[in-house]
């Protein structure tokens, strides 16, 4: 599913004629895809991947107009203005490396097995094949790998 950033990064920044906000986007679309706690696999990645991407553009806009419809004082309160706020992308690539350091701290074979249920869309039994490992130890790895980046994104969200 990597093969597909620049693309999407491409695509989406003919869309919004802002690189940065694309890139942003994008990185939420990977947290997104990598947190989904689905087990149903993803079929079709690439489309899977554009469709949770323009979602996000979407709400992103919805918020964006309600905010404008707010008034000033509230406005001014929030740290937050729009999706390309430096505060935002800094947030998303916060999150995004909080993520990947939580997956770096799995085991090989743990975080291969939920990576290759999430973003590629193997069956269990194709992930138990292709590794080499029971069906069941495929389940264990994808609801521990599951559990851990969830439990360690919350700790290191409370810092």
């Amino acid at each position: 599913m990597e093969n597909y950033y620049r693309e999407l990064v491409s695509f989406l920044n003919a869309k919004l004629g802002n690189r940065q906000v694309a890139e942003d986007v994008v990185h939420d679309t990977y947290v997104r895809v990598l947190a989904r706690a689905s087990d149903t696999p993803i079929e079709q990645p690439r489309a899977f991947l554009y469709r949770t991407a323009l979602n996000l553009v979407i709400d992103g806009h919805r918020r964006n107009v309600l905010r404008h419809a707010e008034p000033l004082e509230v406005l001014d309160s929030e740290e937050r203005f729009t999706v390309a706020s430096p505060h935002s992308s800094l947030d998303h690539e916060q999150r995004l490396a909080m993520l990947e350091r939580a997956m770096a701290e799995l085991p090989a074979v743990c975080r291969d097995s939920f990576l290759l249920r999430k973003l590629e869309g193997l069956s269990h039994v194709q992930i138990s094949e292709r590794l080499g490992i029971s069906r069941s130890v495929v389940e264990k790895h994808i609801v521990n790998a599951m559990k851990h980046c969830r439990v360690r994104m919350r700790e290191w969200d409370a810092h």
